[in-house]
């Protein structure tokens, strides 16, 4: 049996170990010793960052609120994340310039994907070059102390031709740790659930588990019993609530490697993609949530399709390619069959934040101690303009993000002074970032 137990309390990285798996534990309140001490030599705790990225824009007129400042009034393509007013900020009028380019549609598609978290400009030519994206700078300061630094998730493939002489990581990926180093993206949940949650010292072992198709869960049970017997009732609830949500996310994942064949590259490990894209994208959020909630991770990157994206959504009640109909050619009836897809994502995105919004973390909730970008780098697939952006915050990052407004400045914004400002509200201050121009008041 792990030795994770003290005669005061539990150690926030407490781990339960077994074949294959090493499971850690959410905040519990029997780690509060640890926790107070913790803060008080000088260390608070530090905020969750995620940024969601969905491509080719959105229908602007539909997306925009009428109204701006407090209280303002939630657009159609919004409406979904009404119910989450005071935790939620719309930012309008930013623009990524650099995303601006030579060459014809493609072009511009793969430097929106290559802005949205670095603003920088995507270089021409074999080797790949732009420049640290926000979620990598974040992950120096807040990840460096978590087992995983940062996830990069994304539903569809990696782009194998990308076209224009740019390199397809600008379209493949949203995340940069240097103007060199792309880093890659990964679609599968079975593989991003076993770097969670598996032992990476006892390969063999959790082989072996998937063989016999046993749960995480199972090979630590004896330890569950122990620990559930030493905690207070409140603790054995929240412990139970979240052994249950990854119970249901195995669940999940084993259900969609029976349904298809075992065609994945990596040796001996089940293709766990759903053929569902709603059940991909709500099991992608739901490991985002295990892995903030645990600390395996503070920072995420997720790609929900890739620009040029044909991915059909029929629960949108759309059943038009996703890039097809985003050239609406000024149709205002395209324009609104588009915006029902927009819709639809805001109402995906809802589901992660209510998840979030669900965990306790402290004195308040895991949304109220995360910060989520959540928006596209293009606006009008149409036109493939670069501006106004359509931008959302979700979170309150520890106190240091009010909610409930409607955030309107003025044409033309550079988004990089957006993305400069939220590094200050994570406690990562930097004096620029990309091709910034200043802070924004937010």
């Amino acid at each position: 049996m792990a030795t994770f137990l003290t005669k005061k309390h539990l150690n926030r990285r407490a781990l339960l170990r077994g074949a294959g798996t090493a499971l850690a534990l959410p905040l519990l309140d029997a780690m509060l010793p640890a926790t107070v001490a913790f803060a008080q030599s000088g260390s608070a705790p530090k905020t969750r960052f995620g940024a969601i990225y969905f491509p080719h824009g959105a229908t602007m007129s539909r997306w925009t609120p009428a109204t701006e400042g407090k209280d303002f009034e939630f657009s159609e393509i919004l409406k979904p994340l009404e119910h989450l007013r005071g935790k939620l900020n719309v930012v309008s009028n930013l623009s990524h310039a650099l995303a601006y380019g030579p060459g014809g549609a493609t072009g511009n598609h793969n430097r929106s994907s290559a802005s949205y978290l670095s603003g920088a400009k995507a270089i021409y030519g074999a080797q790949p070059f732009l420049g640290i994206t926000v979620d990598q700078l974040a992950a120096q300061h807040l990840g460096q102390d978590t087992p995983l630094p940062s996830l990069e998730l994304m539903i569809e493939d990696a782009s194998v031709s990308c076209g224009e002489g740019l390199s397809c990581a600008y379209r493949n990926t949203l995340s940069w740790q240097s103007e060199i180093s792309p880093l890659p993206m990964q679609n599968n949940p079975q593989v991003v659930f076993e770097n969670l949650f598996g032992d990476g010292a006892d390969g063999a072992q959790r082989a072996a588990r998937r063989q016999q198709s046993l749960s995480l869960l199972d090979s630590v049970t004896d330890q569950i019993t122990t620990l559930d017997k030493q905690l207070s009732a409140a603790d054995r609830t929240r412990l139970d609530q979240y052994l249950t949500d990854i119970r249901e996310i195995e669940r999940r994942i084993q259900q969609a490697a029976a349904r298809i064949t075992d065609d994945i590259a990596v040796p001996n490990k089940p293709n766990g993609i759903p053929n569902d894209v709603e059940e991909h994208i709500k099991l992608m959020y739901d490991l985002q949530v295990l892995a903030w909630q645990t600390e395996i991770s503070r920072i995420s990157t997720f790609m929900m399709a890739c620009e040029l994206s044909g991915a059909v959504y029929p629960k949108s009640g759309v059943r038009d390619g996703f890039h097809t109909l985003s050239h609406h050619s000024n149709s205002e009836d395209n324009k609104a069959r588009f915006a029902l897809i927009n819709r639809y994502h805001a109402s995906l995105f809802s589901y992660f934040l209510d998840k979030l919004d669900a965990v306790p973390d402290g004195d308040g909730t895991l949304l109220d101690n995360s910060l989520v970008m959540y928006g596209s780098g293009m606006s009008d697939g149409n036109s493939h303009n670069h501006d106004p952006l359509p931008i959302l915050l979700a979170g309150g990052a520890g106190g240091a993000l009010e909610g409930n407004r409607h955030l309107k400045f003025p044409d033309k914004t550079p988004m990089s002074n957006l993305l400069v400002s939220l590094l200050d509200k994570i406690g990562v201050p930097q004096d620029s970032f990309g091709d910034s121009t200043g802070h924004l008041t937010i």
